[in-house]
């Protein structure tokens, strides 16, 4: 399938319109762009997917199509909206992948909705670590408004960009997202959509970098199927994140993508939709049942692991051999 071969449909939720691609049959996949991005960061893999699976790619409060309004910018909120999205649709269960800030809100929904979640699926996750770029840090800095109001002014807007672009062609470690960075810097025009980025960050970051952690739940996962996957020269969120996963969630599937950054479901889109569906072909999907939830609870609540600046968190964290692929 093309990628224009999809439309983009509304629906109004709690008097905000929410833009979302509704395409193919089957199990439902729940696809959750990243900050400053929208559901066309998926265009390369919608197609083939929706071959075998329903696929519903929204764009989030704040972002691409949907209303930016002054509203609930948090992990939760987010999650909330997921929920009520899908209930509009008439979809109960969905296997949710998120990417970047959006695996922030599909461990959110897992956590909040396990009754409504078959599997978790992390793309380059936010959630992992503590580390993020310091360009994704200074949106929370004072002066961030004013240089990003100037930046983005015309004709400077279109230097900028077409710098990161010219740059992306280098096709370095440091480079290869900026393609990505452009189109969304190129959208900082809009003073609601800066609105709403900042208060998303301030939701999940401070100066010492990410708050929102699933270490904590990391033994949640021991029943649901859980996948990870990342691009190995990401910098925005380090690959070491995918190694803390597999740390504190043995049972993931974690599977690292070469020459890959923080795209990898644009920078190698055939491999990632294989992963994908091997990972749903050889799982099954999890069913909620409240006892096992509460005895998983009651046996995580005596783990007890620490990083080195002190925090709780995982240690020494080893990616398996066997689960990386290039």
């Amino acid at each position: 399938m093309a990628k224009d071969e999809f439309d983009v449909e509304y629906v109004t939720l709690h008097g905000h319109r929410r833009a979302y691609v509704k395409a193919g049959s089957g199990p439902v996949l729940l696809l959750v762009h990243g900050l400053g991005c929208d559901h066309t960061t998926w265009d390369e893999v919608i197609g083939r997917l929706a071959r075998s699976y329903t696929v519903v790619a929204p764009d989030l409060l704040g972002h691409g199509l949907s209303d930016k309004p002054r509203a609930d910018y948090t992990v939760g909120g987010y999650a909330n909206g997921m929920r009520d999205l899908l209930t509009m649709l008439e979809i109960d269960k969905v296997t949710v992948v998120g990417h970047s800030f959006g695996g922030g809100v599909a461990m959110q929904f897992a956590y909040q909705f396990p009754e409504r979640t078959e599997r978790l699926v992390l793309v380059d996750a936010g959630g992992l670590g503590a580390e993020v770029s310091p360009i994704i840090k200074a949106i929370q800095s004072p002066g961030w408004e004013t240089a990003i109001r100037v930046l983005t002014r015309p004709g400077l807007r279109h230097v900028v960009t077409a710098a990161m672009r010219a740059a992306a062609k280098v096709d370095t470690a440091v480079t290869r997202d900026f393609d990505e960075v452009a189109d969304i810097f190129d959208t900082w025009q809009d003073a609601r959509t800066r609105f709403a980025i900042r208060h998303l960050v301030r939701a999940v970051i401070d100066w010492r970098g990410q708050i929102i952690s699933m270490v904590d739940r990391a033994y949640l996962t021991e029943r649901m199927p859980l996948c990870i996957m990342w691009g190995r020269d990401d910098q925005i969120l380090p690959v070491k994140h995918a190694e803390n996963a597999a740390s504190v969630a043995p049972h993931a599937q974690v599977t690292v993508f070469d020459r890959s950054g923080h795209f990898p479901q644009k920078d190698h889109p055939e491999e990632f939709v294989t992963v994908l569906e091997e990972f749903l072909a050889s799982t099954e999907p999890f069913e909620y049942d409240r006892d096992e939830l509460r005895a998983l609870m009651e046996r995580g609540a005596h783990v007890h692991v620490r990083q080195a600046d002190g925090d709780e968190g995982p240690v020494d964290p080893v990616l398996p051999e066997d689960r990386a692929r290039a």
